[in-house]
């Protein structure tokens, strides 16, 4: 193994929508369940995700759901308090592979507008050698076609690159056209799944 592609949101930074709206909803979580199951879905975000701006994303919904326009706006004028935080863990496993001068890349289903923020806000961002966001390429994970952009980009063999993601399907995405592909869980299962493959020494790891 080369070279490891991480995902970003829930792999190196803690996303929620959650996080947000569990605030706006005074904590009743039935409501928030529902909001985010029938109004703010993963699907309508993901077309966010693909390159579609956020306002048009915003107006299209509230004028679906005029009575829950407040809330959809504060997806994105309040998206910063979306993310919780980095992963410490793992962006300490991201640390210690550039240090051992392992080249590492950033694929990632995300807003180019959010990402920009995100950007802004988290250093270990500009850690990479190279990055694909899909709200620039018009294409999410899992479809292939992004995964190609990826290595024709960064010049990447998918037989000697792991790539790390904590969603089922993109990981069967990647591990279909040929990558070694780590699903993730906790910052201590990632570095144990990339000793294994060979791109980090055992006992090692960064101590503050």
């Amino acid at each position: 193994m080369t070279a490891v592609v991480f995902d970003i949101g829930g792999v190196l930074l803690d996303w929620n929508p959650r996080h947000l709206y569990r605030g706006l909803f005074d904590g009743d979580e039935d409501a928030m369940e529902h909001f985010l199951a029938t109004v703010c879905t993963p699907e309508w975000n993901a077309h966010n995700d693909r390159g579609r701006p956020l306002a048009e994303g915003v107006a299209l919904l509230s004028a679906e759901h005029p009575d829950q326009a407040e809330l959809i706006e504060a997806f994105a004028a309040r998206w910063p308090e979306t993310v919780a935080g980095p992963i410490e863990g793992s962006v300490q496993v991201l640390a210690e592979l550039v240090e051992n001068g392992t080249p590492v890349y950033a694929l990632s289903n995300w807003s180019a507008e959010t990402f920009g923020q995100a950007r802004t806000r988290y250093e270990f961002l500009g850690w990479f050698d190279g990055m694909v966001i899909s709200g620039h390429e018009g294409v999410i994970k899992p479809e292939p076609r992004i995964f190609e952009i990826l290595c024709e980009r960064w010049g990447l063999q998918p037989a000697s690159t792991v790539f790390v993601d904590d969603t089922e399907v993109n990981v069967e995405a990647a591990h279909a056209l040929g990558f070694q592909a780590i699903r993730f869980h906790d910052p201590p299962g990632l570095r144990a799944a990339l000793v294994e493959a060979g791109v980090l020494p055992a006992g090692g790891g960064r101590h503050n």
